[in-house]
Formats: C-alpha cells, structure tokens, sequence
C-alpha cells in the first residue's frame, strides 16, 4: 500500500492540546503530619513547583522549589512536618537526587549531592522524625548502598554496604531488615538481618519465578514484629497477609479472586492496614477495621469517580482523599473524619470543565487461547447515541498500547484518549497478558513471548473491534510507549498490514541491544529480564530475540512511522531508535524521527509534551482521517524538539520547526 500524501484535516474547534497536556492548576496535596499545613504542586514561570500552604488558606501558599526546567513530581512531609522532602533527577537521566527544604522555602539541601549517584528514598520513621533511610549507588553503580541521612545538616552515614540486595525493607527503627535477591531462574530469595544487628544475613523467605511479580513484603506496622505482604503462592492473586517477622506464621488480610491487592489505608499510629484496594476493571475495596468503614462509605459518596486516601494527619482526623474519573481529572477533598464533613481543595485541571470530554468503557476481551483481557473503549462524542459504548457506525481506531509491560492500563481520565478521541477516533486501551494486577497466571503466561502470543493479543483486540463494529479493518492504527513502543514497530513490521500506521515513543528497536543497553542498577534484576522477555547473552536466546525484534523485520514496514526519542533516555537508549530509523531510510521507507534532547524515558516537559502531541495527531490525521488543531511556531517556542528525519511527512509543520 503507498502511504498516503501527508495532508490532514485541520480544524480549529477541537479541545486545545494546551488544555490537555499542559500544566494543571494544582497538584497532588499531601497533609503535613500535625494536620495544618497542605504540600502540593503548581507550575512556577511554567514548570511545576512545589507549594505550601494553611490547609485552610491555599492562597497565601509559599513557593519553596524553584526549578526552572523540569517539574517536580515526587515529594512528601518529614515525619515531624520541619520540612518537605523532593526528588529530581537531571533532563531525564533517572539519576535522581534527594532534596529537603523548609515550609517556608528556605534552607535547600541536595542531601545526596554525589555526582552520578542515583539515590532512592528507603525509609522514614516517625519514631526517628530526623533522619531518613536513603539508598545511593556511589560505591558500586550496580548497588544501592544504605545511609541514613540527618534531614537537618545532610550528614550521611553508612548503615549497609549492600553485598547485592534489592527491595530493602526497613523497620520504624530505621534498621534495613530484609533485602531480596534474585536467583538464576528468576526465583527470589529474600535475607534477613540478624536478630541482633550484627554477623551474616541469613535466609528469611523464598518464593518461586512464578510468584516474583505477585509476591512482597510491603512494610511494617509500627511494632516491628510484623510486616504485611501480598503473596501469590498457593494461589492465583496476590492477597494480604500479615506475618509475625519471628514465626513466619502468617494470617490473611483480605483477597479478591480476580485482582490482586493494591492500594492500602494504613492506621497512622499503628501502622495497621484498615483497607485494602483491589483492582479489577475497576477499583473496590475491602475494610479490614471497620471503624473506618463509616468513613469509606461516605468517601463513596461524597464525588463522582474512584477515591484513594493519599495522606493523612497524625491524629488520622484530616484525610486527603483524591477523585478520578473518566471525565474529569483529579479532585482533591479535604475529609475531617471528627467533623464527618468532606471539603473540596480543588480540580487540579478546571479548564476541562465543560469540555466534550468522553465516558471510559470497561470490556472484556476474551484472546486466542481463552484467556480475558480487562480493556478500556473510548469513543469519539456524538458516535455513541445512546452510550452503550458501541459507535452508530464504525469509526477509525488507535490501539494505544501501555507500557511496562509490566503495567497496566486502568479506568479514569487520560488525556491522550481524550485528545485521540476529540479528534475522531475510538482508542482501545488493552490489558494484554504480562499485564500486572490480574493475577500470577496472567503475568506468567507472556514469559518469553514478546512479538509472539503477548503480540497476537493486541491482534485479537482488534479483532473484537472489528466485530463489534467499532471499526473496520482498514482503519487502525497503533501508538504507544516504552513497551507499547516496542508493540508499535512489532506491529508495523511483524504484520506489516495490519495497521494504517503506527506511533513509537521511546519503543526498544532490537531485544538484544536492549538487554545490553540497560541501567547498570538493574543488573541485579537481569535474571528476571532473561526469564520473562529472553536471554540476550547465550546464542540460543539472542537468536529468539532477534526473530522477534523490529529491526530484524525492518524491510517489511510499508506502512508510515513516527517515532519518538528522549536523548537522556538510560532504559530505552536513543540507539533503539536511531539504528531502525537509520535502516528505514537506507530502504527508502517513510519514516518521521523527533529527538528531545533534554527527555529522557518519556516526555515530562509540557513544552515537550505538546510538540510531539501536536505532530501525533497530525501524522493520524494523515494517515488516519480523523482532525488536528493545526499549528504555528508559538506552539514549539519552549520546546527542545528537534526532527532529524521526515518533517515532510507532519502535515501542517511550520517551516524551519525541528531543523
């Protein structure tokens, strides 16, 4: 098929790429401990910064980080409220610092200023407010050794030189008290500090490869005796347990026969779980303490969406509780448990108010060989009359595929849906095996079947599509990133006709060169790696990769690519898309390449973000049929985006834009 001409469908009613991927007017608010004061994000001279504020006044909120490039995502209260914890890391490198600064903004620390190091927030305590546990890979960049670090003056002492443990758990002690290693076949052995703090580490628990993605201890409550885990052995589903660290001697929590246990709702004195999430199609918890299950009801009906307690105050009366939906973004409310009242805090995004935005569709699609696969629909407005989620006719589809794999796609407002479906398009959001929450038997059955079975289920996904009449054969295309990336060069050269065209962002091109290419710190993990995606190191197993991987297949592409970059990028390298773009070019095949040199493993700058958004949908315009909001030169101004190969093939670029 000859692709055809760059030429798309501009339109100038469609909801703004600005208002979809720009900053929001707020972020995450996270309680201090004694209850007064409110930690949230909110963007400072374009970039989101972190704020502090009355938790009853939000406008006399105090800036106290000031980056001035890329958002601040991560943060958090010291135990004793003295000051706010963040992590950044540099144009996207992963190597992530940790910084404290006060309430008031003054007093920033890099409290793991070592050049290279990427640093890892292990443990905070309330019994010891001030001091933190802080893993830092500057002894060996393979392993995180173990400090603990005074918040007040950045003092750093070594606590565990680490002999080659990962997922470190420690006590409210502050003591690292198990840490895990993986064996050979994947299987996981987990090590135990000795009971009186000195002398060799000895073996705790163990479990098979099968129970690696299902099974771990998830932390203590505030005795130290005992830890919660979720444990898939003897089972299908990762359910909680509590186990007495002493006897092993385990009791159940709480299980769901279909989903495995997620989110919890911790006591914040005791540390007890009193509810626990478990993620289905949807989210649907269970009480364990059913003093608060007054509380849960309420929360049930307090806001449209699904609900989770994301902080809580010391005395547990001021909960934080966020809302997501699937047409609306996050809302924030306040809820005081004595008062039995919920306060709404903020939308973190009112400009969508009142736009078309479209219902998420839970379905289930049944693959191949039996097996079911949670899924999400959504529909372009005005092609669903009665909104049974099934289209008056068929329409074009973009499979969006997530990442991981070891992830999951799940229901509430996403805007990349949102912005594919204003344009035009159902987007079918699929839960393919190797997909996490659903069980050990789901995950385990893609173990080596990447471009194989875990690819013939996005095939059967449009299948379903196709026989449901929400579209037609001749008119999907796919996109997605990290692995859903990868799924996408798959895609277009493992079954060249399938789809009209195909959008990568920052997809691995060859398994092998992957597997050669990552993290230093996940050398520890490269077992698992070799069990579940293919060992790259024996002959045997390099040959099955390449047999699967796009760059071997490259001369079967026919239809057109975009492909996404980060420069920055330590997990999927730019070589991954270089060396496919450089192969389609010397065979002459259509091919547009956008490079950002300050990402790395997605685009997190909104600048960034909206360029390539913004050449997105107009590549599916062209390709696919559907609409785009045209562009001009203001629209990349703030952005890094550079465009090594096939401008021309972006309909509507404005001259001189990436080159």
């Amino acid at each position: 098929m000859t692709p055809p001409a760059a030429v798309g469908n501009p339109r100038t009613d469609l909801i703004p790429r600005a208002v979809l991927f720009g900053n929001p007017e707020r972020g995450l608010p996270v309680v201090s401990p004694d209850g007064k004061q409110l930690a949230f994000s909110a963007p400072a001279k374009g970039v989101m910064n972190v704020f502090v504020a009355p938790i009853g006044d939000l406008d006399q909120a105090v800036q106290v980080t000031f980056d001035e490039v890329r958002p601040i995502r991560s943060y958090s209260w010291s135990r004793d409220g003295r000051w706010v914890l963040f992590m950044q890391d540099g144009g996207g490198d992963e190597n992530f610092h940790l910084f404290r600064v006060a309430p008031d903004g003054k007093g920033t620390i890099d409290l793991t200023p070592r050049a290279g190091v990427q640093a890892q927030m292990i443990a905070t305590s309330k019994a010891h407010p001030d001091r933190i546990l802080v893993g830092m890979n500057d002894r060996d960049p393979t392993l995180h050794d173990v400090y603990e670090v005074e918040l007040a003056t950045g003092k750093a002492t070594l606590v565990l030189e680490n002999p080659g443990y990962t997922d470190i758990v420690a006590d409210e002690a502050l003591r690292p008290r198990y840490g895990s290693v993986f064996q050979p076949d994947g299987a996981v052995v987990v090590m135990a500090r000795p009971a009186k703090g000195t002398g060799p580490w000895v073996e705790h628990d163990r479990w098979s490869s099968d129970d690696q993605l299902t099974t771990t201890i998830t932390g203590f409550d505030a005795s130290d005796k005992r830890y919660y885990m979720v444990d898939s052995r003897g089972r299908d589903t990762g359910a909680l347990f509590v186990v007495d660290a002493a006897t092993k001697k385990r009791k159940l929590v709480a299980e769901h026969p279909r989903a495995d246990a997620t989110t919890t709702i911790n006591d914040p004195k005791s540390g007890a779980v009193r509810a626990v999430a478990f993620d289905g199609a949807r989210p649907a918890w269970k009480v364990v303490d059913k003093k608060i299950a007054p509380d849960l009801a309420a929360l049930a009906r307090l806001d449209e969406g699904d609900f989770a307690v994301t902080s809580m105050s010391d005395d547990d009366r001021t909960w934080i509780v966020a809302y997501h939906a699937d047409v609306r973004p996050g809302r924030y409310w306040r809820w005081d448990r004595k008062a039995e009242k919920g306060t709404l805090l903020y939308t973190s995004q009112p400009a969508l108010d009142g736009l078309p935005l479209v219902r998420m569709h839970p379905v289930d699609i049944e693959t191949r060989d039996g097996l079911h696969m949670t899924s999400y629909l959504s529909l372009p407005a005005g092609s669903d009359p009665d909104g049974d989620g099934a289209p008056a006719g068929a329409v074009p589809m973009v499979l969006l595929v997530h990442g991981g794999p070891w992830a999951r796609d799940s229901w509430g407002y996403h805007p990349v849906a949102q912005l594919l479906a204003n344009r035009g398009y159902a987007v079918l959001m699929v839960n393919y095996r190797g997909s996490t929450g659903f069980g050990k038997g789901f995950v385990n059955s893609s173990n080596r079947q990447w471009g194989k079975k875990m690819h013939d289920d996005l095939l059967d996904a449009v299948t379903w599509a196709v026989g449901r009449g929400v579209t037609s054969g001749d008119q999907v295309c796919i996109m997605g990133a990290s692995y859903g990336g990868y799924a996408t060069l798959a895609g277009l050269s493992l079954t060249p006709t399938t789809f009209r065209c195909g959008v990568d962002i920052v997809g691995p091109s060859s398994l092998v060169t992957l597997g050669d290419g990552l993290p230093p710190y996940w050398k520890p993990l490269l077992s698992i790696f070799q069990l579940r995606m293919g060992d790259w190191t024996t002959a045997e197993g390099q040959a099955a990769l390449l047999e699967v991987s796009p760059l071997t297949h490259v001369a079967k592409i026919e239809r057109p690519l975009l492909i996404g970059q980060g420069a920055n990028d330590p997990r999927v390298k730019r070589v991954e898309s270089d060396q496919i773009v450089k192969a389609m070019q010397a065979k002459g095949l259509p091919v547009s390449y956008v490079v950002f040199p300050d990402e790395g493993h997605g685009f997190l700058r909104p600048a960034n973000r909206m360029a390539f958004m913004a050449l997105s949908e107009a590549f599916l315009s062209a390709h696919l049929g559907g609409s785009y909001q045209p562009m001009t030169a203001s629209d990349f101004e703030s952005s890094t985006i550079q465009i090594p190969a096939g401008a021309d093939g972006i309909p509507g670029l404005p001259a001189g834009v990436g080159r």
